[in-house]
């Protein structure tokens, strides 16, 4: 059998911890998972207020928080080539042979895939979001992802319909595109020892409050609820523009005893608000793959959303406020039914983070494959996004071809320091831990 090939990867995302969401865990995990499988993974994003430099997390993940302060929905300002010198620098002190880019959102992300297509890098991008086509910020971002995706060597999409949006808006031929879903820490998610009574049945909501995430139909189906079943209580977590259409909703009904309002919640209690609730809904009109349903799910709750788990873990409706309170008739009559561990073990075997990183290494392994192309060569495929778009696409490529070279005369590679690879495994952390006890103990004595 043959010998298992080590990746050294650059993680580029604008969005990485402390800040919190789907694509910050899914990069974190992923790292982690692949730091275990012997692989080398650095991670690179933006300054979070005063966190800025070189950080180190868990299993030794290195951090760069470059000095780059975000600018508008945690995204930095877009600048062509002004990351270029970083990103080099970055590239060549750790040795790195793959990028692999999250989030179309994110413009560092674009730009670091931009920056090492030129420097002759393989590069992988992942999409975790759907976008529309007819709205102007829409037809902008679709053309952002043409541009980056024009000349990627492999792509990775978390559903089956988020790999349909993608080929679709970005013209990616859909041998390059893999579908890899979402997974969840089920250690950290696991049910109530106790569940809930049934007497009283909790129905939890956790999602940012905005129009993508359907927060104007929780407006009309709460109520709704409500009326229907008395015994019936929401938790609402999270925050957003349209709380405030939430709260107006609470008061003209008057179910401020039945409807409580959390706010932003941490991480770190998601756990403790989800396995109060019997029953999870995610009422979003968009969503690539929902994270929060997996977490959900690992603690035993009933979800009603749209298709992602086993159709007996979930009850799937429409968008819409009619469809929405059918189905959450339908959950609150099969919840005598349902058994939190036994669902809690399924979620283990069907989304579980070692495999999603062993299925991403044959991604990576399939980008390095790929044939190394002259500048010209890539031209060519940047023409075909567009009469004029091809052209403006080709002169950024150009310029920053030149500029590259120029860094190149001015600081060459061989001037640039490596830094040693620090690679502990599990075993040797425990002991150093252990030592560090010992020694601390001993000078406590003396």
């Amino acid at each position: 059998m043959a010998e298992r090939r080590r990746h050294r990867i650059l993680m580029v995302s604008d969005f990485f911890y402390p800040n919190f969401g789907g694509v910050e865990n899914h990069i974190y995990y992923l790292s982690q998972c692949l730091l275990k499988l012997g692989h080398k993974v650095v991670v690179m994003t933006h300054a979070y207020g005063n966190r800025s430099g070189v950080r180190y997390m868990t299993g030794g993940l290195k951090v760069y928080y470059v000095p780059w302060k975000p600018f508008l929905m945690q995204n930095t300002l877009p600048t062509f080539y002004g990351t270029l010198p970083i990103i080099r620098n970055i590239l060549i002190r750790e040795n790195i042979s793959l990028v692999h880019g999250h989030q179309a959102f994110s413009t560092l992300c674009h730009e670091a895939l931009m920056h090492a297509r030129t420097m002759g890098y393989k590069v992988v991008f992942t999409d975790h979001s759907l976008y529309g086509f007819a709205d102007v910020g829409s037809i902008h971002m679709n053309k952002v992802l043409q541009f980056t995706l024009a000349d990627v060597s492999q792509a990775i999409c978390v559903s089956h319909t988020s790999k349909e949006n993608t080929v679709l808006r970005s013209g990616l031929p859909p041998a390059k595109v893999f579908v890899i879903p979402n997974a969840v820490d089920t250690a950290m998610f696991k049910p109530a020892p106790e569940r809930p009574s049934v007497n009283e049945i909790v129905i939890v909501v956790i999602s940012r409050l905005v129009y993508r995430k359907g927060a104007d139909l929780l407006v009309e189906v709460i109520p709704e609820v409500c009326r229907i079943f008395p015994n019936v209580r929401f938790i609402v977590g999270g925050d957003g523009p349209k709380r405030v259409r939430l709260e107006e909703m609470r008061e003209k009904h008057s179910l401020q005893d039945r409807v409580e309002m959390l706010g932003a919640v941490p991480h770190a209690r998601v756990r403790s608000v989800l396995i109060s609730g019997h029953i999870f809904l995610n009422s979003s009109l968009t969503e690539a793959f929902c994270i929060a349903i997996l977490e959900a799910a690992s603690c035993g709750l009933l979800t009603v959303s749209t298709r992602v788990l086993p159709d007996d873990m979930v009850v799937l409706a429409e968008p819409d406020p009619s469809d929405m309170v059918q189905a959450i008739k339908k959950a609150i009559s099969i919840l005598p039914e349902i058994n939190a561990q036994a669902m809690h073990n399924r979620m283990k075997k069907l989304y579980n983070w070692h495999d999603v990183a062993k299925r991403t290494e044959i991604v990576y392994d399939r980008a390095l494959k790929c044939a190394n192309q002259s500048l010209l060569e890539r031209l060519s495929r940047y023409l075909s996004c567009g009469a004029w778009a091809g052209k403006l696409f080709c002169v950024v490529m150009i310029i920053d071809f030149l500029f590259w070279r120029l860094l190149q005369l001015w600081q060459p590679a061989e001037d640039i320091e490596a830094v040693p690879d620090i690679v502990l495994s599990h075993g040797e952390d425990e002991r150093n831990v252990a030592e560090l006890k010992v020694s601390s103990e001993d000078h406590g004595l003396r």
